[in-house]
């Protein structure tokens, strides 16, 4: 039973491993292609632009994860008709969600620069990124509804295809205009709008042929969206809202760390810039296991396999456990190598290996929170996934940095090592509360 299980992980966890790496390597591609330009502003306007443009589709990831545990649990129900109707609700709202952001950019780009603070030059590089970048929103948060309709259908090859092709669409239009047409931010900002819009295609083909293995045809899928309900509807945005206000606190302090890090100046912001890509490496990296958990575990929760459920996720954690150890080595070992493959200015590399340590602490504080956030959006419980942000942000994170904000930078490193640890611990103790109190599946032993 067990190596059926590890099959099943592996199936899903290795190819989104793979194709989730992509995602942070078009940062460090970013990084490294703005950083090799003349001027610490170049990067920092592309690290204060990119943090507003991510902190507003990341806000919008619930579509993915809501999509990926109702589309999960239906498939653990065998429910064609409401995997349909999940699907085709979540593209509605991405849909609608994309065209406001257009709308309001104006709004949004204001707010943004009036937090973000530092130097005029890279405060007006950072506008010029997120402005060409949000015209690519509705792209962008429909292909977050398609990865997660794709995954909750457990089919890992789809959205592995959908994210390597996009990922290296964009890589290669990065270099192409930037270092082609000399482009500089704007060129970076383009590559991805391009890239998005052409993976939107990509993703409406893939769900299309997932759709029809399953049996399903465009007329089915008519006939979802005619009987789709306001009550169906109002329970995925209840869902939904719980998950925005989990992804707002983590935002808010990643965010911070980007403007009190402009605060402490231009080679601060750049450095941080650097690390947070190695962070978020070996966050998507964790992520494809999460992704397991998510697809796996929902199955298991729509077909009430306790087994099987509790199965998944202890094999995950181990999983996980291994791959954040082996990140933190590879930091120790390679990390300054790393950070000047990223930038020729000699002022940021100094910066940047002066924190790199912290490097090494964060893939094991981090890496529980990945996987118990999967168990969360596996059994849609977006609750009790915003009320262990919501103490992790403002119960640690900004204590921490507040009562150690004399150590500068190593204040802003601390509080993000502690507010991973303690979203760990929090989810950890609530999903040992759940098993034992029986809320999820009928009394029967812990596995």
């Amino acid at each position: 039973m067990r190596s059926v299980r590890l099959k099943a992980i592996a199936a899903i966890a290795l190819p989104m491993i793979l194709s989730n790496i992509t995602i942070p390597l078009l940062g460090l591609v970013d990084t490294a292609v703005i950083g090799h330009l003349d001027q610490a502003h170049y990067l920092a306007g592309v690290a204060l632009g990119s943090m507003m443009i991510s902190l507003v589709y990341w806000l919008c990831g619930f579509l993915r994860m809501s999509t990926t545990g109702l589309v999960a649990q239906a498939v653990g129900l065998a429910d064609m008709t409401a995997l349909l109707k999940v699907a085709l609700s979540s593209v509605l709202l991405a849909v609608l969600l994309g065209c406001l952001l257009v709308l309001f950019q104006q709004p949004i780009l204001s707010l943004g620069l009036s937090l973000a603070g530092g130097g005029e030059l890279s405060l007006h590089y950072a506008a010029d990124y997120f402005s060409t970048r949000i015209w690519g929103a509705p792209a962008a948060l429909l292909n977050l509804v398609l990865l997660g309709c794709l995954l909750g259908l457990q089919n890992a090859r789809a959205p592995m295809v959908l994210l390597i092709v996009g990922n290296s669409l964009n890589i290669g239009l990065d270099l192409w205009l930037v270092l082609g047409l000399d482009m500089k931010v704007q060129g970076a900002a383009l590559a991805t709008v391009i890239a998005d819009y052409l993976s939107l295609a990509l993703g409406l083909y893939l769900c299309r042929q997932s759709l029809t293995r399953l049996g399903l045809s465009m007329t089915d899928i008519a006939t979802a969206l005619r009987g789709l309900a306001f009550d169906q509807f109002s329970r995925l945005l209840r869902l939904n809202l719980d998950i925005f206000f989990r992804s707002l606190s983590l935002q808010l302090c990643f965010a911070f760390m980007t403007f009190q890090g402009s605060q402490l100046g231009e080679n601060i912001v750049a450095a941080n810039a650097v690390l947070l890509n190695f962070l978020m490496f070996v966050s998507f990296a964790l992520d494809g296991v999460a992704y397991a958990v998510e697809a796996l575990a929902g199955k298991a929760k729509g077909a009430q396999d306790r087994a099987q459920f509790v199965g998944v996720i202890n094999d995950c954690l181990l999983l996980a456990a291994i791959f954040a150890l082996l990140f933190s080595l590879g930091f120790y070992l390679f990390g300054p190598s790393l950070i000047n493959l990223l930038t020729d200015i000699s002022e940021i590399r100094a910066t940047a290996n002066q924190y790199l340590a912290w490097m090494f602490v964060l893939p094991v504080a981090a890496v529980w929170c990945f996987i118990f956030d999967g168990i969360f959006i596996a059994t849609a419980e977006g609750k009790m996934m915003r009320n262990s942000m919501l103490l992790a942000s403002v119960g640690v994170f900004f204590p921490v940095w507040w009562l150690s904000q004399d150590w500068g930078n190593h204040a802003l490193w601390l509080a993000m090592c502690s507010f991973m640890a303690a979203r760990g611990l929090s989810l950890a103790y609530t999903y040992r509360l759940a098993l034992n109190r029986h809320w999820w599946f009928k009394a029967t032993p812990v596995g």
